[in-house]
């Protein structure tokens, strides 16, 4: 499929499903793509699939979603990993990041005859579908579907394990035939203002939410999905919740849908806003205008001087950005068995890329070992 990073067989998926072969359909999607029950609830449908995936010459674009949700989620219950080659045959190969790329290489690894360790700091797989995407967008329940289908096939998890600390690549690259890095990119970014330290950064609330004390306001710097996620977790623990954005609506790299479900759940946006300073008690926020260039060229967002107002809050909850580890970043050089995928290799980007990336990256293992 044209739309989707990982070409997903929809006409040859949609000609089983009407058939009534669910199983034979759910056992085609998991194929092409181990994380399809997931990919199909949290990805931007949008943008990948919806007007890509369209009924015939009338053109009328099919919501292909809702039906990899139904075809998956039944076939994620009954799924048991079978070896299907030996092309990794007798090759012991160590995943580090239990995360989508690394659950999607596992699977594929152990299908093509490999010997798996899977590595993860955090004690459950998953990574941030377990500890970052909230439970009322994902339901827990598939990071434990793929946490037992792994284990079941006899994939070794080592939880509780950190590169860089515990362990390190020169270790892996000299015990294993091969490693894959997929660890994600939790490093934030700092707002860059004086007072930044009072803020509190996204990814660590949504791990453990109920460690924080909002107060009654919260304010949540950013517009991607962190963002959104970061709010509506926010508003569900019954604070008051803005989101506070340097652009406008458009301008937001998170899914619309997801902005949508924001608004429903209560929360506030005020647009055109950028932070200058935190202080106690809340933050120092000034207006901004979109400015058209009189060459015709890309509309860019300038702060206008002069409008400085406080706007107070209990709880300032900052998702810029995130960012792969520099220093293991720079660890992972010079080794010709090691390769990255997912977040790690091309900083934050949505689910299903990141098990795009790591097909990729097993694409480029096959011809180095």
């Amino acid at each position: 499929m044209q739309g989707c990073p990982v070409h997903t067989p929809v006409p040859e998926c949609m000609q089983l499903y009407r058939q009534g072969l669910l199983e034979e359909a759910g056992k085609m999607l998991f194929q092409n793509n181990p994380l399809t029950a997931v990919t199909s609830q949290v990805c931007d449908w949008k943008q990948f699939c919806y007007g890509h995936c369209v009924l015939n010459v009338k053109m009328i674009p099919i919501r292909w979603y809702e039906i990899e949700q139904e075809i998956s989620g039944q076939y994620l219950e009954t799924c048991r990993l079978e070896r299907q080659s030996e092309e990794f045959g007798g090759k012991r190969i160590a995943i580090v990041g239990a995360g989508p790329a690394g659950i999607a290489a596992a699977v594929w690894l152990y299908q093509a005859g490999g010997e798996v360790t899977l590595f993860d700091a955090n004690p459950r797989m998953g990574g941030v579908l377990r500890y970052g995407i909230p439970a009322f967008r994902l339901d827990k329940k598939y990071c434990d579907s793929y946490e037992k289908i792994l284990t079941e096939a006899g994939v070794e998890f080592r939880g509780g394990v950190e590169l860089g600390k515990d362990i390190t690549v020169k270790e892996l690259s000299a015990s294993y035939d091969a490693v894959l890095l997929a660890i994600g990119a939790e490093e934030p970014s700092s707002l860059h203002i004086p007072g930044d330290e009072r803020a509190v950064q996204a990814l660590p609330f949504l791990k453990n939410p109920s460690a924080y004390k909002l107060g009654k306001k919260v304010i949540v710097i950013g517009g991607g999905n962190v963002a959104m996620d970061a709010c509506r977790t926010a508003v569900r623990q019954g604070a008051e919740t803005w989101v506070y954005y340097r652009k406008t609506f458009e301008n937001m790299p998170a899914n619309p849908m997801e902005v949508e479900e924001a608004k429903a759940d209560g929360v506030q946006f005020k647009v055109f806003q950028a932070p200058v300073e935190v202080k106690e008690g809340g933050v120092v926020f000034r207006d901004c205008e979109n400015v058209e260039p009189e060459d015709g060229g890309r509309v860019v967002t300038r702060i206008i001087e002069g409008t400085d107002h406080f706007v107070e809050c209990d709880t300032l909850l900052t998702a810029i950005s995130e960012k792969p580890d520099s220093e293991l970043l720079e660890a992972a050089q010079g080794y010709e068995n090691v390769f990255l995928a997912g977040d790690f290799l091309t900083g934050p980007k949505t689910v299903v890329e990141a098990v795009a990336s790591a097909r990729e990256a097993l694409e480029a293992m096959k011809t180095k070992i």
